[in-house]
């Protein structure tokens, strides 16, 4: 069955301002009145192994090794991971995306890699991921809001993906590109956002061994309303900078604009690193919410946020010299 397009977030969850004034008349010429709206970070949440009463959907992966980099942090379950989730292009309440991504068709699939590199083209995803094996990673994932959730993540490193296209020396940085299916994905028939669904990386930030690009969650495909079949995961990043559904990888030699940094420059910036120090313009980033099986309890599973997410020895060289509450 269809399911209608709703909006209806937790007043606990807002847009950018320019954002939420334009979407105020969209929701009053539809005669919906005047609701809040959740952010643009995309993050989700996996155990390590699912308690025994869960059913995994979907083909289980081949994972060839595992890297835990969230040693000692429980998984979130599965369920939280695939309910409570931020995918505008399904809706903006965090259970819109599971409602409302079961028409979507994630198979077959195929990337267009364009830009400053030597190979280019549309490559079906087979092809782009035959050469790889498949890792799985144990990573925290850290929304703008205040909440996160630790994920086991499958998929394969980025960098090494790029790097099989041969970027040219004037390949300064990487953008990403959502599909645009208004048939498959309710969200984009409300100018919510401006579609499609933009994000980019530093090249270097892209080459770094942490970032990957996942293809499945818990040692499964990844669901619908979690990204699939494609998703970016920068994990010292705020999580919406995980642009999910790629269609669409170039090598750009100017900084790309990016979908919430269009939105809202003054509260989210093209870097978008953890950094508990910078308060958002309307919210604490001091301490967050570990989601664990709580749904909307603000107050509950409280926890510090650490710089960089918890991941300063592996990233904090490439910001070296940059004034971090500028380049936020």
């Amino acid at each position: 069955m269809h399911r209608s397009f709703r909006f209806d977030p937790p007043p606990s969850s807002i847009t950018p301002e320019p954002v939420y004034r334009g979407r105020r008349e969209v929701l009053r010429l539809l005669g919906f009145g005047a609701v809040g709206l959740a952010t643009g970070c995309h993050s989700e949440t996996p155990p390590e192994a699912p308690a025994s009463s869960e059913t995994l959907p979907g083909k289980n992966l081949n994972i060839a090794r595992k890297l835990d980099t969230a040693a000692g942090e429980t998984p979130t379950s599965y369920k939280d991971a695939t309910h409570y989730n931020n995918y505008y292009e399904f809706g903006t309440s965090k259970g819109d995306p599971a409602a409302n991504s079961g028409r979507f068709r994630p198979q077959p699939w195929s990337v267009e890699i364009a830009g400053h590199a030597e190979i280019t083209g549309h490559f079906t995803l087979e092809d782009i991921l035959k050469p790889h094996a498949l890792e799985e990673r144990i990573y925290r994932m850290r929304c703008v809001e205040a909440w996160s959730m630790v994920i086991p993540w499958v998929g394969i490193p980025l960098g090494d993906l790029l790097k099989r296209f041969k970027p040219t020396s004037q390949a300064k940085y990487v953008a990403f590109t959502t599909v645009n299916r208004p048939s498959e994905m309710p969200g984009l028939s409300y100018p919510v956002l401006d579609w499609p669904y933009r994000e980019g990386l530093r090249i270097d930030e892209a080459m770094h061994p942490l970032a990957i690009l996942a293809v499945g969650m818990y040692g499964h495909d990844l669901p619908n309303q979690n990204g699939a079949p494609l998703r970016l995961i920068v994990p010292w990043k705020y999580g919406y900078k995980g642009i999910k559904a790629i269609v669409k990888i170039e090598f750009t030699e100017t900084q790309p604009k990016t979908t919430w940094n269009v939105a809202g420059p003054d509260e989210y910036g093209f870097y978008s690193n953890v950094n508990p120090a910078v308060d958002h313009p309307r919210w604490s980033q001091k301490t967050e919410r570990r989601i664990s099986g709580d749904g909307f309890n603000l107050f509950g599973n409280r926890i510090e946020t650490k710089p960089f997410n918890g991941y300063v020895e592996q990233v904090a060289s490439l910001y070296t010299g940059m004034d971090l509450r500028k380049n936020f």
